[in-house]
Formats: C-alpha cells, structure tokens, sequence
C-alpha cells in the first residue's frame, strides 16, 4: 500500500518505521515546511494519507487530500466542535475519512468495557461519575479527545447525565478534569463512587507505539471501506 504522511513529529515517525516494517511504501511525506507537497504526483499516488497534525490544522488538511482524491485516516482533535457537520456532509458526498480520538486496540477495548459498564450503572443512581486523563506537556486541547469520546458514551447510556464538562459542580454533568505533566502518552480514569465503594476503571498507555501500529491497521483497513470510518467499524465492538 502507499501512504502519505501530513505530520512528521514523533508520531509521524514512528507510523513511518511501523507502516515500512509491514512492507508499505512511504510515497509522500508533508510537514509545516513543505506544504506544496499536497500538489505533487507523489502525494496523490497514494491510497491512504495518515494526518496527525495540530487542530486548527486538520480540517484543512482534509480538504487538501480529499481535492486529490486520497483517503484519509486521521488522529488529530479538536476540529469536531467547528468542522464536525462539515466531515459528515463530506463523507456522505462520497470522501473518506477515518477518525478517532486513540488508535491503540487498548483503548478500543478500554471503550467498548466503558460502554458496557455505563448501561450497567444505569440501574445505580446512588454511584456518581467523574473522569480524568494525564497527558504530555504538549498536548495543546483539553479534554483529550478520547475522554471526549470515553464521556459521551457514558451521557448516552446514563439518564443521570446531560452532558459533560471541565471544572464542574452541576450534577447533572459528567465531569472531566486533565492533568498535563512531563511526557505521560496518556492515562485515562472513569470512577464510579458511592457513600459504599469506588469502582474504577483505568487504560495507561506505555507508549505512543501503540497509537502508531493502531493508525497503521486503520490505514490498511480504510484502503478497502469508504465513507466516515471509526474504530468500532475496525475491531466491530
């Protein structure tokens, strides 16, 4: 397969070194320094671009790959709020994208037991609920956008909740906090306390290593599917 890079940091790199071990060909690789790249032949030679860049970025950076009819496979947030509806009108008009908030198949299953554990506390009012994720020093957005993700599936499954926030006291909110320090890829917490017990459930990632790999097999997986692709369309959770 042929693949594009648009971002070349840490995790740009290290997809490179993964997608090469699985035998893909790096056709294109597009940093903030060399953004002519999207019109060249290499760049629309590919099947699939990897897009991990800054949020006010990653829109626009769709637009460029979509005008040269590449799929995309993306792990930048902090677009949805503005761009959100502009995706789903895109991809419902025949373009490709494939988002999520976290690649790694850690947090896939982290998702689908947060889920399941949500309905189950449906029946159980007398648990409060409340999330916090750690995350590196250079992670600009806050929520992260998988604890975006981890709490508006909590919202849909518990009546008690209404939305979620930063910082709140309303009981009627899920609240989210977020720790930035050092180098952390990311730790993500759900608790579900009472005046009897504490349940809690944690995904620590170890490195970002498995963000890359997980990335990698979306960008195997979205070079055969079109359409708004996410990671339950992947792993069928």
């Amino acid at each position: 397969m042929k693949i594009a890079l648009i971002g070349y940091g840490k995790m740009g790199k290290m997809i490179e070194e993964i997608a090469r071990s699985r035998g893909h060909e790096i056709v294109s690789i597009i940093d903030i320094d060399n953004q002519e790249e999207f019109e060249s032949d290499a760049f629309a030679s590919s099947d699939v671009a990897i897009e991990f860049t800054a949020p006010q970025a990653a829109y626009g950076n769709y637009l460029k790959a979509w005008a040269k009819g590449v799929k995309v496979v993306s792990g930048s947030t902090g677009w949805m709020k503005e761009h959100g509806d502009d995706v789903k009108t895109a991809c419902a008009s025949g373009k490709t994208l494939f988002w999520a908030s976290n690649f790694s198949i850690g947090v896939a299953i982290f998702s689908a037991v947060n889920r399941y554990l949500a309905r189950i506390m449906n029946q159980f009012p007398q648990y409060d609920v409340e999330m916090e994720e750690t995350h590196h020093v250079h992670k600009l957005d806050h929520p992260s956008g998988t604890a975006i993700t981890l709490g508006e599936d909590i919202v849909e499954q518990l009546d008690r909740k209404t939305g979620w926030a930063e910082e709140t006291t309303d009981p009627g909110l899920l609240r989210i906090d977020h720790i930035r320090r050092g180098e952390v890829p990311g730790i993500h917490s759900v608790r579900y306390d009472s005046p009897e017990d504490l349940i809690t459930i944690t995904h620590d990632a170890h490195s970002r290593r498995g963000f890359a790999l997980g990335a990698v097999l979306a960008a195997e997986y979205t070079k055969e599917h079109s359409g708004l692709l996410t990671i339950n369309d992947m792993f069928k959770f």
